[in-house]
């Protein structure tokens, strides 16, 4: 299945679906050190992030968020590429800096964790495999 988005920040990936229902904050909701999801409200509590095409609706929180993408993948435990419905400054520039592919503008209901996904952040395509 091919979705259709907006490149927010360019290059390709392609891993397993890490989905999340609900917004996600990277400063103190993302471990920077291990990539593992420490918010206790996030529905993906306990997931590593590594190496996953990391979907969800929105960013929340505070802009220091950017750095701690930033630091993700400094620490080699980023996300492979970043999917949500709207891209907010703070996981955008986030993605920017740190080089991660991010596509925005995207259905991410049609979207399971565990499903193989492909990103093309430079057409805003997303492949899924069914």
């Amino acid at each position: 299945m091919k979705l259709k988005g907006r490149k927010i920040s360019d290059g390709k990936a392609r891993g397993i679906a890490l989905v999340s229902r609900k917004s996600l904050s990277f400063l103190g909701g993302v471990d920077p050190e291990t990539g593992v999801i420490k918010d206790t409200e996030s529905d993906i509590k306990g997931e590593s992030i590594r190496g996953k095409i990391l979907v969800f609706p929105r960013g929340k929180g505070s802009t220091v968020g950017s750095y701690v993408i930033y630091q993700l993948k400094k620490n080699g435990v980023a996300p492979a590429a970043i999917v949500v419905e709207e891209a907010e400054t703070i996981v955008a520039t986030g993605a920017i800096i740190a080089g991660i592919p991010m596509v925005d503008k995207v259905d991410i209901g049609k979207i399971k964790t565990g499903q193989f996904v492909e990103v093309d952040a430079d057409k805003g395509e997303i492949n899924v495999e069914e």
